[in-house]
């Protein structure tokens, strides 16, 4: 078995070098906070606005709770786990099933990857309007493209120079909301905005009152995704077992507070049929909330909200990619870390080209969001279930144990918003489907290369999970 403890330095011990433990409580916390945030917040808030009018901070409170079962149930199995493969890790463990793992972790890599892409895509309609460019659908893909290129090179240098990236985005980001929050509140103190608003439910004549907020959960869920992607980086992180609960559970109560107040702060400025129009909708709350404002500042301030985005997310996929590929679940080139730079150069590589492909072909925020949130709460599910599995197997420190209520509501949560009954749009299945079914010709070829070389899935590394440390 191959250690990743810190004592082993930074070779492993078949002779690859290893990852290095570099991120400690504060840089994590930035970390989770800055995942979050971003694109969906600063995208999504006018589309759940039109599923349910005023109460626009509903849905994300929904969205929130139904995280933070889930968030439970990782701290369990991060803290019991700790290594870089998350959910497919934690999917072989329980059941043993290479196929259900490799398709677990493709359906991750892709969200990541899909979330990055529309980030990115943002990331270039937000560089063209805060510049008062009018580069067209071709120039938005290119400075997408490029924009995406550059977010290789930071991942390439290394998770140390990408999280202190990180540390600048979040920081920014979290700027730009709490600019939101602080005009919300100038607002209503002078009486230029409509604190009622915020209590108006104007559901879908059709749906009515519970199944509008469900869709709009459905689209805020976005939003609230990204904690997830921290326990990729659990072989950088210093002393996992200690810190990750505190960590992940403060990041989401921070962010979940954040959303509620900008929603409240959006809704008393901008009526939600117009805040549901377009894709700026928190520049329209700038524009009617503080019209001295510059508001090229706070689209440039956008701009570097959705770029932390794509830049976490390259940064989870590839780890995913290099964890897994250390297990066999994926060919061993996946797994080959750069000497110099100690970063998992293939999966980078990889990862990229996928993201090439997505921003180059695929749709919008709203789709590509929804169809990552889409493939994010089937994995939860699975996940949710795989505590309960493996509480059978023991391991030999101690780690974080959560109320067994906790995975089972979670389950039954996250199961029940990625049904078709939600309201969601047929083209996020096919969408998710087709992702699935590259995920299945991926699988034969994994299968193909593992026969040529001898190796079979999980040789190196499943046998003994449990002896971590």
């Amino acid at each position: 078995m191959t250690s990743v403890t810190e004592a082993d330095g930074p070779t492993r011990k078949d002779g690859e070098p290893s990852l290095v433990r570099v991120m400690g409580p504060w840089l994590l916390l930035l970390f989770i906070v800055g995942d979050i945030l971003g694109t969906g917040v600063y995208a999504l808030t006018g589309q759940v606005a039109k599923e349910v009018g005023g109460v626009v901070w509903l849905p994300f409170l929904v969205a929130f709770a139904v995280a933070l079962l889930t968030a439970f149930s990782y701290l369990e199995l991060v803290t019991k786990y700790p290594q870089a493969a998350g959910a497919a890790l934690y999917t072989h463990k329980a059941f043993g099933i290479h196929f259900v793992t490799f398709l677990v972790a493709f359906a991750v890599m892709c969200s990541g990857i899909t979330s990055a892409s529309t980030a990115s895509r943002a990331f270039a309609a937000n560089f063209s309007s805060a510049f008062g460019l009018d580069l067209g659908a071709f120039g938005v893909s290119l400075v997408a493209l490029l924009f995406m290129a550059l977010i290789a090179l930071v991942n390439f240098r290394g998770v140390g120079e990408s999280v202190k990236a990180n540390v600048v985005l979040t920081l920014v980001e979290l700027s730009g909301l709490l600019v939101i929050i602080g005009i919300g509140f100038w607002a209503i103190g002078l009486g230029g905005a409509d604190l009622s608003r915020a209590f108006a439910f104007a559901p879908d004549a059709e749906k009515g009152v519970f199944w509008s907020v469900v869709a709009g959960t459905t689209l805020a869920f976005f939003a609230m995704v990204g904690f997830e992607d921290s326990v990729n980086m659990a072989e950088e992180c210093r002393d996992p077992h200690r810190i990750f609960p505190r960590v992940l559970l403060s990041g989401l109560v921070i962010t979940g507070a954040i959303y509620v107040l900008v929603s409240i702060s959006a809704i008393a400025i901008v009526p939600a049929a117009e805040l549901g129009e377009g894709e700026t909708p928190l520049l329209k709350v700038v524009s009617a909330g503080a019209p001295g404002f510059p508001l090229w500042i706070f689209g440039i301030i956008t701009m570097f909200a959705v770029a932390n985005s794509a830049l976490i997310n390259m940064l989870m996929a590839s780890r995913l990619l290099y964890g897994m590929s250390r297990e066999r679940v994926l060919p061993a080139l996946f797994g080959r870390v750069h000497a110099g730079r100690r970063t998992p150069y293939v999966a980078i590589g990889f990862t990229t080209l996928l993201a090439f492909a997505l921003i180059a072909f695929v749709g919008g925020v709203r789709q590509l969001g929804a169809t990552t949130a889409l493939l994010l709460l089937c994995v939860f599910t699975v996940v949710n279930v795989a505590v309960l599995v493996l509480r059978r197997d023991p391991v030999g420190h101690e780690h974080f144990r959560t109320p067994t209520v906790l995975p089972v509501l979670g389950a039954l949560s996250c199961a029940f918003l990625a049904g078709p009954w939600t309201g969601r749009d047929p083209e996020q299945y096919l969408i998710a489907g087709i992702l699935v079914a590259l995920g299945v010709v991926l699988w034969g070829l994994t299968v193909w290369v593992n026969a040529r070389t001898g190796q079979r899935a999980g040789d190196r590394e499943m046998k003994e999970l449990g002896k971590f440390g």
